[in-house]
C-alpha cells in the first residue's frame, strides 16, 4: 500500500526566514498543497505590513506563488522588476472581467501540462473592510477547476493558518 500524505505538494523553505519568523514570534499551519495548481484566498487583508509578513511566511514555507498586484506599482523602476521577482504579475482593475478570463486560461493550460501554478488574491480586492468579497478567485477557481486554499493572517496570535482547501462546484 502505497500512502500518500493528504497534501501532497510540498515545500523546502528557507531555513533563514524560518529563523526569522520564529524569533518575531510567528507560528505556521501549513502542511503543503492537494494539487499542483489552485487559488489561494488570504484573508483579512486590511493592513500594509500584510505584504511584507506574507513574504516572509512565504520564504519560510517555501511556496512558489503569484499574486495580482496594480499594474501602476509595476511601472516604477526597479520596484516592479522586484514584483515581478516576488510573483507579482500586474493587472489593470480597469478590465476586471479579462483579467480573470486570462488568469482562467493561463491556470487551464498549466493544469494540462501538468506544470505548477498557484496564485494568491485578496477576495476583498482591496486593504480596506469591505462588508462583501469580489468574485474574481470564485469565477478563476471553478472554472479552471482547481481548488481554493484558505489563508489567514492572525497578527493577535502571529500565525499564518493556511490548511483548509475547497473544491467548488457552482
Amino acid at each position: 500500500m502505497d500512502f500518500q500524505p493528504p497534501h501532497p505538494v510540498q515545500f523546502q523553505g528557507s531555513g533563514l526566514a524560518r529563523a526569522l519568523v520564529r524569533a518575531l514570534g510567528w507560528r505556521v499551519d501549513f502542511a503543503g498543497l492537494p494539487t499542483l495548481q489552485g487559488v489561494i484566498v488570504v484573508y483579512p487583508h486590511t493592513s500594509n505590513w500584510d505584504f511584507p509578513v506574507a513574504v516572509l511566511l512565504k520564504w519560510a514555507v517555501g511556496i512558489p506563488v503569484q499574486f495580482w498586484g496594480k499594474d501602476t506599482l509595476f511601472r516604477i523602476p526597479l520596484f516592479g522588476t522586484w514584483l515581478r521577482w516576488l510573483g507579482g504579475v500586474p493587472v489593470r482593475r480597469s478590465a476586471p472581467q479579462g483579467v480573470v478570463r486570462q488568469m482562467t486560461a493561463m491556470m487551464k493550460q498549466k493544469k494540462a501540462d501538468g506544470e505548477y501554478f498557484w496564485l494568491a488574491l485578496s477576495p476583498e480586492g482591496t486593504r480596506r473592510l469591505t462588508a462583501g468579497w469580489r468574485s474574481g478567485f470564485y469565477r478563476l477557481a471553478l472554472e479552471a477547476g482547481v481548488p481554493v486554499g484558505l489563508a489567514g493572517l492572525d497578527y493577535s496570535r502571529k500565525r499564518l493558518v493556511f490548511r483548509d482547501f475547497l473544491r467548488l462546484t457552482g
